[in-house]
């Protein structure tokens, strides 16, 4: 009897014990800290992606301007960003336009290779950022530290149309030189022939 009791009293306890722990929460999960694929320069700020540049949509080359911040306005600093991005804009022309034409003469067959290398080197030359017709201002935004970024770009057709022009214009200047390989083509069907060139 007494052993009976001892274990209804222990039974009793231990069930009373178990009741008594209070069932671990889980604990939960901490967020991993998101990273921004883009930030602004010298700053942890997101930014969009074309700041970091990140293709767009619709624009076939891109280049990004960026202006100090200026007590002369928000259209001053507008048109330095833009300033800078054609600049940058004009330095990528110039080396598809490059590829371009190297592309394009060696693959018909005209000149040999130091013809094909002045040809490209010559119409490298006539590009610059005030050739470039057509380019325009996509985007703009201020950044942390009050620059303001400009993302200024070309379509397909205008840069078709920069790439046709430049060519034309160089072989205008340099009309020795573009003779050779005028005995297969016309020069316009040899600009429009390179302007639909797409650079690998």
């Amino acid at each position: 009897m007494k052993t009976l009791a001892l274990m209804t009293t222990l039974s009793s306890a231990v069930f009373l014990w178990g009741c008594s722990e209070t069932p671990k929460q889980a604990e939960p999960a901490t967020p991993a800290t998101a990273v921004a694929d883009c930030v602004f320069p010298n700053s942890a700020i997101p930014a969009p992606g074309w700041i970091c540049d990140e293709p767009v949509a619709g624009i076939e080359v891109s280049a990004v301007g960026i202006a100090e911040p200026s007590k002369a306005g928000l259209s001053y600093m507008k048109d330095m960003a833009a300033a800078d991005a054609r600049g940058r804009l004009a330095e990528q022309m110039q080396v598809q336009v490059q590829k371009m034409v190297k592309q394009y003469l060696g693959t018909t067959g005209v000149g040999q290779t130091e013809t094909v290398d002045a040809a490209a080197s010559s119409t490298l030359k006539t590009i610059s950022n005030q050739t470039l017709t057509g380019s325009k201002i996509y985007k703009t935004r201020t950044g942390p530290d009050g620059k303001l970024y400009a993302l200024v770009g070309i379509d397909a057709q205008a840069r078709a149309k920069i790439v046709e022009n430049a060519v034309k214009t160089s072989m205008r200047n340099e009309q020795a030189l573009w003779q050779e390989f005028k005995a297969k083509q016309s020069f316009d069907e040899m600009a429009a022939g390179i302007a639909q060139q797409i650079p690998q």
